[in-house]
Parts: C-alpha cells; sequence; structure tokens
C-alpha cells in the first residue's frame, strides 16, 4: 500500500514531455474525483435504489463505494507505473497485448463514458429542469451535450476551473440536503427507523447486493481521472492522494444524505421520484423552494457530463497516440492545445445514445460495461507485476485485485438479460468498427 520510494523521491520527478500542457494539480485532481462520483447518481437514483433496498438505502451506497475501493487500488498502481493518458486498455494492452482485446476494452470505457454522459444529458432535461421550464428531453440534451463539449475544447486549465466551481455548488447542494433533512427530523418529520429497514419478501443479503449493483453507477468517476495521467504535475504521488481521498470525502457525504433522505422521506415516495432530493429539501422548518434545489442538482449533473466527455475524449487521444486507434483521434488543436477531433466525435456519439434510450436504461448499460473494464483493470495489475519499471510507483496489496475481479462478476449478476443484451449490441458495433478498420489499413 506504499510508494516503493519515499514521498520526497517522488516530489523530485520530472515531467515527461508531451504535447498535453501538465497544469493539473493534486488539489485539483481530487475535486475532480470527488465532482465525478457526487454527480448524477446521488441526484438521480436515491429513490431507484430505495425500490431496491428498502429504507436502507445508506446501505447499499457503502457497500457500493467498499466494492469500488478494491479496483481504486488497482488504478492507483497502474496509472502511477504506467502515467499515459490511455488509462485501462494501456494496462490491457501491456498485460495481454492482444490488439483485438486492447481495442474492446478501449471501446467499453469510452462507450460507458458517452453512455453515462448520455444518461445525465437526458437526467438534466427531467424533473430538474421541469421546476423552470418543459422543452423536448432530446432538444436539451443535445444543446446540453454541445455547451459541455465546447467547454472542453477550451482547454484542461479551464475545464479543471469549471469542474472546481462545479463541484463546490453540487457539495453545497447535498449539505443543504443534509441540513434540511437534520431540520426536518429534529421537528419531528419522518421515521429514524426507516433508515434500518430493507425491502420486504428480499433477503438482506440480496436486497443490498441488488441496490449496491444500481448505486455502483454514483460511485463511477475514480476511473476517468487516471486519463488526465499526461496533463497532471506529479501524477506518480498525486494520484494514490485524489483516488482514495476523493473516494472516502463522496462516501462520506453519500452516507449523511442517504440516512437523512430515508428517514425524512418515505421510501416510495422516493422510489416514485424522479427528483428524490427534491422531495427532502422541501420539507421541515428550513424547506427551499424548488427551483434553488433544481438550479444547484442542474449544476452537479453539467459537472458530471463535462467530466465524463472529458474522459473519453482524453482516452480517443490516448489510445490513437498509442497506435492502437486511427491517428486522427491524436489531432492536438495549434491553438487550444486540446484534442478537437477526439471531444467533437464523443460529442457526436453521447447526442446519438441519448436519443436512443432511457435514463435507467443507459445508467445500468454504464455500470455493465465498467464492471467488464474494472475485471480486467484489476486481472492487468496481476499480470504486471512481472513487468517492472524504473520510476517508484505505489504498489497495492495482492488481495486487492483479486477481490476486485470477484466483485466485479458478482455485481454483473444483479444486471438483467436486457442490460447483457443492450451492452452486447454496443461491444458488437465496436468489434466490427475493429475488423473495419484493420480492413482498411491492409
Amino acid at each position: 500500500m506504499k510508494p516503493v520510494e519515499s514521498p520526497s523521491s517522488l516530489r523530485r520527478e520530472a515531467p515527461d514531455d508531451g504535447p498535453l500542457k501538465r497544469v493539473i494539480s493534486r488539489r485539483m485532481l481530487t475535486f475532480f474525483v470527488i465532482g465525478d462520483v457526487l454527480g448524477a447518481g446521488i441526484y438521480a437514483l436515491v429513490g431507484e435504489v430505495g425500490a431496491k433496498t428498502g429504507g436502507a438505502i445508506w446501505a447499499a451506497f457503502m457497500l457500493a463505494l467498499a466494492l469500488a475501493l478494491f479496483t481504486a487500488f488497482a488504478y492507483a498502481e497502474l496509472v502511477t507505473k504506467y502515467p499515459k493518458a490511455a488509462g485501462a486498455a494501456l494496462y490491457a494492452n501491456r498485460a495481454f497485448g492482444r490488439p483485438f482485446f486492447t481495442f474492446m476494452v478501449a471501446f467499453a470505457v469510452v462507450a460507458s463514458g458517452l453512455a453515462s454522459a448520455a444518461t445525465i444529458a437526458r437526467a438534466f432535461g427531467g424533473e430538474y429542469l421541469s421546476a423552470f421550464v418543459t422543452l423536448p428531453v432530446e432538444v436539451v440534451g443535445i444543446a446540453f451535450i454541445a455547451v459541455i463539449s465546447l467547454i472542453n475544447l477550451r482547454g484542461i486549465r479551464e475545464s479543471m476551473r469549471f469542474n472546481f466551481v462545479l463541484t463546490t455548488v453540487e457539495i453545497a447542494g447535498l449539505v443543504l440536503v443534509i441540513v434540511i433533512g437534520a431540520a426536518a427530523l429534529g421537528d419531528g418529520i419522518g421515521d429514524p427507523g426507516r433508515a434500518l429497514e430493507f425491502k420486504e419478501g428480499s433477503s438482506v443479503f440480496l436486497a443490498l447486493l441488488g441496490g449496491a449493483g444500481l448505486a455502483f453507477f454514483a460511485l463511477l468517476g475514480f476511473e476517468d481521472s487516471v486519463n488526465l495521467a499526461e496533463e497532471t504535475r506529479r501524477p506518480r504521488i498525486d494520484f494514490p492522494w485524489a483516488l482514495f481521498g476523493g473516494l472516502v470525502a463522496a462516501g462520506v457525504i453519500y452516507l449523511l444524505v442517504t440516512l437523512v433522505a430515508s428517514m425524512v422521506v418515505p421510501t416510495g415516495v422516493l422510489a416514485a421520484s424522479d427528483g428524490p432530493l427534491l422531495e427532502v429539501t422541501s420539507v421541515g422548518p428550513l424547506a427551499v423552494p424548488d427551483r434553488l434545489f433544481a438550479g444547484i442538482a442542474l449544476f452537479a449533473l453539467a459537472n458530471g457530463a463535462l467530466i465524463n466527455l472529458i474522459m473519453a475524449s482524453r482516452l480517443l487521444y490516448g489510445m490513437a497516440d498509442e497506435g492502437i486507434l486511427p491517428a486522427a483521434f491524436g489531432r492536438v488543436h495549434p491553438v487550444r492545445q486540446t484534442p478537437w477531433l477526439a471531444i467533437a466525435f464523443t460529442a457526436a456519439v453521447a447526442s446519438l445514445l441519448l436519443i436512443t434510450g432511457e435514463v435507467g436504461e443507459l445508467a445500468e448499460t454504464t455500470v455493465l460495461l465498467l464492471l467488464i473494464v474494472f475485471a480486467t483493470v484489476n486481472a492487468s495489475v496481476l499480470v504486471l507485476r512481472r513487468e517492472t519499471v524504473a520510476a517508484p510507483h505505489f504498489r497495492t496489496p495482492t488481495v486487492m485485485p483479486v477481490i476486485g475481479i470477484l466483485v466485479s462478476l458478482a455485481l454483473m449478476t444483479t444486471k438483467d438479460a436486457e442490460t447483457f443484451g443492450r451492452a452486447g449490441l454496443l461491444l458488437l458495433a465496436g468489434a466490427l468498427l475493429f475488423f473495419i478498420t484493420r480492413k482498411k489499413e491492409a
């Protein structure tokens, strides 16, 4: 669990030269992780997790956090060992050396990020936006993705500053939920005992596993940060702090939010709402107007979409730089120094996805695709132990990636046949793209 060499030796690390600007500090990186984790999931899925788990929503979120930490250990070792932008696909390529397998891992990560961005774009046009105006979800979603992509194109420094502001806003919104919920409980509203209730007719284990399988969507995002390795000032020392610090901070906030939500509002009401946290902020002596909290929620959704689109575009850039994807995706804007073609491509695909699926369908597909990737990343840690690098890096206990593989496989069992079919079609499309590309190059 500790670096191979002392922190002081890591601080003397000279950044690798490259076309991308190294401007991301540890604080910016940590806020990136927190902002991505605290995105659409906690604002949109609290009620749906309650439908699967019962009143003990917090327990499902905490189980999901614990399971995510096992894979975070694997990412911490690999990103400090290979601080490149390609992330999971780079690790799979080094571990297994199979171009088709590497391509499929890369495609699964990109597809999951774009499905997540599409999920958020659809959620943006839902109940939270309807507090202000009612517009067609598809139109709002496409316009939303276009604006977020322009921020991404502007530059990584500008994107990270925007992320910092939005993360601050969304944390403030969740603190507001906690304060309003606590005040309501103090005023005698709600039922504290509800937080210990599990779904009737189901065992505690199955209720927790089912809820955690969906709550896992709310924990996704920590893995996106590794695609910023080439834009981070000191990747080998900053990533472990950012990954674990960001996840733990998000976990504490999740615990408090879900506890007060389940105590203050009946589980059935939360489950039936598209904006479940609005149900909390509208009760008790400190209740606020729906429009105030809805505005905060919209900022949170925008932050999640920005981070997913940053991740997908940087992954395409990194894979092109490794020669696994067409070189065109590695084109960098001469002024902004951002991968402009990759950004345009991710915006187009995310827009297409948002008009072909509903929020729940896209969220479940996102989770399943990333569970496949997480199993691969954990396996890559074990395989790459045979390969040494000169630079000091984080090393995780061997048991962590082993448990990470088992956890990923266990959570896959919570997905239904329709979700497997949808993810399978996406992967099939990726396989066809791979063979078409190879044929053209032949």
